[in-house]
């Protein structure tokens, strides 16, 4: 399900909602948790607009913003969860990020001697580097982040490391993105393993055996590999309906959907605001025949201003003072 409304953001930009867009679900039988998630409308919203992008690396976008949907719903905050990653390869700069309330977007940046064709791989895409995980609450917070160094051949094996370096726990991600001739389509599957402490069902004590933790957890990062892209996009097939075609011998246990949204915070009274901390001298500096224009690299929204009716920050204090 889909809503769109009408908001205060640039008008070419769409207020995008898919309101059942990521499904967590706990497995009863084993100590595993899952989230499985579909972007619908929002991969081809978002990644049609970096257009000047080359297709590799807005597919590994389109897997960027599946798994930030998918970390961000494990974690309970109040603000925004990002991936960054900076490298030494075709692709320097590479971000995306979702809010708590489910507001994603995306940008990169390419080398200024990229060359073509590019791999297709994110190894290759990247080079060496670091990926960086951050939450980030507000001004009056600290920030959490944690930073690993960039190992494995695809984004998913990327975070894989990072979980089991950071975070010290086990878990399975699976990214898929791909551009049809229906447009641009974008979803993960992640299973984490929860502490051997973790009741399950089907023992006396609610605890599982030593012996078969292992087991379980190999057991069902088998069924999670079945999982393939022309299910997982398949507008015919519910969400719920596949986790239990996956998993349903090992108890599943649905929690409620949550949705995802476009989520490009820019505005042109914000950037105003932005524009109204420089100086006279900046702002002269920045203006070309009268006009300062500025553009937003999330969602690639060009703004102008005219340099006469920016108050510059020295007249702003004068206001404030009289």
């Amino acid at each position: 399900m889909t809503e769109t409304t009408t908001s205060h953001r640039p008008h070419d930009v769409p207020d995008l909602t898919v309101a059942h867009a990521i499904t967590p679900f706990h497995l009863g039988h084993v100590p595993v948790r899952g989230r499985l998630i579909t972007l619908g409308p929002l991969a081809g919203a978002i990644l049609s607009r970096h257009d000047e992008l080359p297709e590799p690396v807005r597919l590994l976008g389109g897997q960027a913003l599946a798994l930030v949907a998918a970390m961000s719903t494990a974690l309970k905050f109040k603000g925004s969860f990002s991936l960054q990653v900076k490298g030494d390869g075709p692709v320097s700069l590479f971000l995306a990020d979702c809010t708590d309330t489910g507001e994603l977007r995306f940008t990169a940046r390419m080398a200024e001697d990229y060359t073509l064709p590019l791999p297709n791989d994110a190894s290759g895409l990247l080079g060496k580097g670091y990926m960086a995980f951050t939450v980030d609450q507000g001004p009056d917070t600290d920030r959490y982040q944690g930073i690993v160094g960039l190992e494995g051949p695809n984004l998913a094996s990327m975070a894989e490391h990072y979980f089991q370096t950071s975070e010290q726990h086990d878990c399975a991600i699976h990214l898929f993105s791909r551009h049809t001739e229906a447009g641009w389509q974008a979803g993960a599957l992640v299973l984490e393993r929860l502490p051997d402490s973790t009741p399950i069902a089907g023992n006396d004590d609610h605890k599982p055996l030593d012996a078969t933790i292992q087991d379980l957890w190999e057991t069902a990062c088998t069924f999670g590999q079945t999982l393939k892209a022309d299910e997982l996009f398949d507008p015919s097939l519910a969400p719920a309906t596949l986790i239990n075609r996956l998993f349903g011998t090992l108890g599943v246990e649905l929690a409620p959907a949550r949705p995802l949204s476009f989520g490009c915070r820019c505005s042109r009274a914000r950037l105003q605001g932005v524009l109204e901390r420089f100086s006279k001298d900046d702002l002269d500096h920045m203006a070309q025949d009268g006009v300062i224009s500025m553009e937003c690299h999330f969602c690639n929204t060009a703004f102008t201003f005219n340099r006469d009716t920016l108050p510059d920050s020295a007249e702003k204090g004068n206001a404030g003072a009289s």
